[in-house]
């Protein structure tokens, strides 16, 4: 199962605010302001920081560890 398209428009970066877009692969959101990747595990996203890694364009394929 995706994440429903209402779902995403309610949800937010926890660190920023800004909003989130799923990723290509479905493998988690992006938030557009900071960058930040917050994982799906089980069709759940999981929007807590310290499980949210830092992607920049340049590196898409090895995101750096957030904190």
């Amino acid at each position: 199962m995706a994440i429903s398209p209402d779902l995403l428009e309610i949800l937010a970066c926890p660190a920023c605010k800004a909003k989130v877009e799923l990723k290509e692969d479905g493998s988690g959101l992006k938030c557009v302001n900071c960058k930040r990747v917050y994982p799906i595990r089980d069709d759940i996203p999981v929007m807590l920081i310290d499980e949210a890694t830092i992607e920049d364009e340049s590196s898409a394929g090895e995101p750096a560890r957030g904190s």
